[in-house]
């Protein structure tokens, strides 16, 4: 078979390797500059896979029998379109890699949350004996772990909107929508279209799979006609779900109301990872761990990298790692965590975002933000009337305005409610940067 891979992205490579190993004639290509791949590159020649940069040839598409793409790589990209008009199939790598996967699947999207409730239900499985593995948009790309584990592993996906964009016959037998806000509309167009790339995370379930919903969201809370697995909720209030609180207590429905633990006992904080919580139980709950082991596990799970992470505390100011929030919706979390003065870094590359959704929490929790980035002039301009803000062109700029704008018992979230690419490769490169900084201040 002959496949093209169109980014060398993470994911593009993984998938690029994947094929290589099983025996297909493999050409990846990659629209930017060669040096963004070094170690890229080095793989590929390791491995024998050609490759191009700076563009994507349609004269590759003479011989192929099957395209992958990377995520976010648009759909208009004139490759993709070509392929299409030539009745080449178009498969993310999400697709390609569950092709040559037999291994058990929890599968998580949503626009918020799934990267924390992933790595807790990973971390609930195997704090109970269960071999798994975090994969997909944390950790390994899917396809690096095809052939590298044990066929009992329980594989814990988190998948993006662009991943399940270009899905087949992906099949989870347990998948969870955390929630759905407006969020990539620069790839979807349309809120619709969005709505639509989330719900196929469970178009190919049969009814003894698990679909988990939240209740509260008022894009699932009414289920939809074309889903023929099994649907549970979870909830904050509403005792008629699955996994739902009452009284600062969580409650799951098994034959019988069982009360799993107070929220008080949570390693991590905030009602955002309350309802991480509530759907990763259910998840373990339907694997089979037991409430001991599972309530076990959420007082042990200490969170993940670049959402709401401490840092380093600096003559009493703390400062909070959140490069993870990408959008509007997931910096409203943020601020509603924090009890202390918040002195708030915000900016990047905007994606339509409302900021007039914050109005109420920077009111009441903001003294000062630091705006950086292409949103920089749009969030001074929404902000500038409610509190003091500035304009920085650097993230050491920024972090050192913040510092000597925050005094002890004070805390600096950098928590962007922006996408990373203005200033960096990814959030986690934003993050990173942000966490060397810091820990460089004196």
């Amino acid at each position: 078979m002959n496949v093209l891979i169109i980014g060398a992205s993470s994911s593009g490579k993984a998938a690029a390797i994947l094929s290589k190993k099983l025996g297909n004639s493999t050409f990846v290509s990659e629209i930017q500059t060669a040096d963004k791949f070094i170690d890229t590159i080095k793989e590929f020649d390791k491995y024998g896979i050609e490759y191009e940069t700076e563009k994507n040839s349609l004269e590759n598409l003479k011989y192929c029998d099957l395209v992958i793409t990377s995520p976010g790589v648009p759909r208009e990209a004139p490759i993709l379109l070509e392929a299409g008009n030539m009745g080449i199939p178009i498969i993310s790598e999400i697709e390609f890699a569950y092709q040559h996967c037999n291994n058990p699947i929890i599968a998580i999207t949503g626009t918020n949350g799934k990267t924390t409730t992933t790595a807790l239900i990973e971390h609930i499985l195997l704090n109970a004996g269960v071999p798994a593995i975090a994969a997909g948009n944390i950790g390994k790309p899917f396809s690096e772990i095809i052939g590298e584990i044990s066929p009992e592993t329980v594989v814990v996906l988190e998948i993006s909107s662009y991943q399940l964009d270009r899905i087949q016959k992906f099949h989870p037998q347990i998948a969870i929508i955390t929630n759905i806000t407006p969020d990539h509309l620069h790839y979807h167009k349309t809120m619709e279209d969005y709505i639509a790339a989330k719900w196929k995370i469970a178009s190919n379930q049969i009814p003894e799979d698990l679909l988990i919903l939240n209740f509260e969201d008022s894009y699932l809370c009414k289920g939809n006609p074309n889903v023929k697995s099994r649907i549970e909720y979870f909830s904050i209030g509403d005792s008629n779900c699955k996994a739902f609180v009452r009284n600062g207590k969580i409650i799951i429905q098994q034959q019988k109301e069982e009360e799993l633990m107070e929220i008080s006992e949570l390693a991590i904080p905030g009602v955002h990872n309350v309802y991480n919580s509530l759907a990763a139980i259910i998840a373990a709950n339907a694997i089979g761990i037991s409430n001991t082991l599972i309530r076990a596990g959420l007082m042990t799970f200490q969170g993940v990298n670049h959402r709401l992470e401490f840092v380093r505390d600096i003559n009493g100011i703390q400062f909070i790692n959140d490069s993870k929030a990408t959008n509007v919706n997931s910096t409203i979390y943020a601020l509603d965590t924090f009890d202390k003065p918040i002195v708030w870094i915000a900016g990047g590359r905007g994606d339509n975002n409302d900021y007039s959704q914050l109005d109420s929490l920077v009111l009441s929790k903001v003294k000062k933000i630091v705006c950086i980035g292409e949103e920089a002039e749009a969030i001074s301009k929404h902000f500038c009337t409610m509190k003091p803000t500035i304009i920085c062109e650097t993230m050491p700029e920024a972090i050192w305005e913040a510092y000597n704008s925050a005094e002890s018992g004070d805390v600096v979230l950098f928590s962007p409610a922006c996408k990373s690419f203005d200033m960096f490769m990814n959030f986690e490169h934003r993050g990173d940067v942000f966490k060397e900084i810091v820990n460089k201040l004196t």
